[in-house]
């Protein structure tokens, strides 16, 4: 099969909804299938690249204004470009991860060309209002999500990676059904590890001590000056956080930390390659994520694989990943100090730390990506029949 699949971010984008584009796109060419997509170029030039096996056409892209980590594809043009790209590809669906630019003008391109279009939506109005004015928040979020109808309104087959997702859709006026289908994670990468974390630690150039981890980007939704707060309350002097990757936080949590007087216990690892991460999750004791903007999480994903206990904002996804008390626990959004005693209740217990691990694990493998190939797959040649059907 002949799959376009169109999104405005891409690696070396920094995202979960850019993370899953690129493990689905390569998912699919691994399997077989003639991948194309369409994306934002990561240097500003256009240009076509071919990239584990996918056919990549980037898009001339500028740096955006309120997040200057991600780039984004300037309009002008791009409905003609899309519109030619089709025809051109000829493919046999269309998939688009979003509704902005680049996915707004593949769903049209499609529809113009008769071709079956399937959307995945990552997205939620929280994770840009932290970038705005207080007063605008209210406005901006009526009119994404009004923009995000229009968009999805067209498409044959909408997908969002959990059932909140797919609730919080309908809760802001979409009609149509939408399915959850899970971002999944790869089982065999992301394991537990079969020798003692030290050893992980170690190549990390961390001390062996009691290890929290995160795993994502540094910025304001994440809520990760809750997480430094906490660490003061957990028992033992020598535990420390490890947050890994990068953002437009990163300095004004190394001034909380130096606030809190957890500095020395803080350790910025950077941006993690991919072939790394599991070293990250296989040092820790427990993984962390105190955000309220997840549609699920591939790095809670990821850690749960890892045979990891998860502590979780009681938010959004995320209870759909974490059983409170089997596998970890959920705390109030703001709830300082019950996020930092339940750190403590999981950090002081081997026995509690082994038996979710063991859960997470059975979690996670509910996940496994090539469920979510295998469903994708299904859902493409059932839209590709239904349009064949129709004539």
């Amino acid at each position: 099969m002949r799959v376009l699949m169109a999104t405005d971010t891409y690696p070396p984008d920094v995202s979960g909804s850019s993370f899953f584009a690129h493990r689905l796109a390569s998912g699919l060419a691994r399997r077989g299938h003639e991948v194309h997509v369409v994306c934002a170029s990561e240097t500003g030039p256009r240009k076509v690249v071919r990239d584990s096996g996918v056919w990549l056409h980037r898009l001339g892209s500028a740096r955006l204004l309120i997040h200057p980590s991600v780039r984004f594809v300037p309009p002008p043009g791009v409905p003609a470009l899309l519109r030619r790209l089709v025809a051109a590809v000829a493919p046999d669906v269309v998939h688009t991860q979003d509704h902005f630019t680049i996915g707004r003008a593949a769903v049209r391109a499609a529809r113009r060309h008769g071709v079956p279009v399937v959307a995945t939506n990552h997205f939620m109005p929280d994770n840009l209002l932290p970038y705005l004015p207080r007063h605008l928040h209210r406005t901006v979020s009526d009119v994404a999500w009004r923009d995000f109808r229009r968009v999805y309104d067209r498409a044959d087959h909408v997908t969002t990676p959990t059932n909140a997702a797919a609730a919080l859709l309908a809760e802001n006026g979409f009609g149509l059904p939408v399915e959850a289908v899970s971002c999944g994670v790869d089982t065999r990468r992301f394991s537990p590890p079969e020798t003692p974390r030290a050893g992980f630690r170690g190549e990390l150039g961390l001390p062996d001590a009691p290890t929290v981890v995160y795993v994502g980007r540094l910025d304001a939704e994440k809520r990760l000056d809750e997480l430094i707060r906490a660490l003061p309350t957990v028992t033992g002097p020598d535990t420390q956080l490890v947050l890994a990757g990068t953002g437009t936080r990163r300095a004004d949590l190394e001034r909380l930390c130096e606030r809190e007087g957890v500095a020395h216990r803080v350790r910025f690892l950077g941006f993690v390659p991919g072939e790394r991460l599991p070293m990250v999750y296989r040092a820790a004791d427990v993984f962390a994520i105190p955000g309220v903007a997840e549609l699920q999480s591939i790095a809670t994903l990821e850690a749960l694989a890892c045979g990891l206990p998860v502590v979780a904002a009681n938010a959004v996804a995320l209870p759909h990943l974490v059983s409170q008390g089997d596998n970890g626990y959920l705390v109030e959004p703001g709830d300082v100090a019950g996020l930092g005693a339940a750190l403590d209740a999981i950090l002081t217990s081997a026995d509690l730390r082994r038996r979710m691990g063991g859960v997470s694990r059975a979690i996670a493998l509910a996940h496994d990506e090539q469920r979510t190939l295998a469903r994708f797959e299904e859902i493409y040649r059932s839209v590709v029949r239904t349009r064949a059907y129709r004539g």
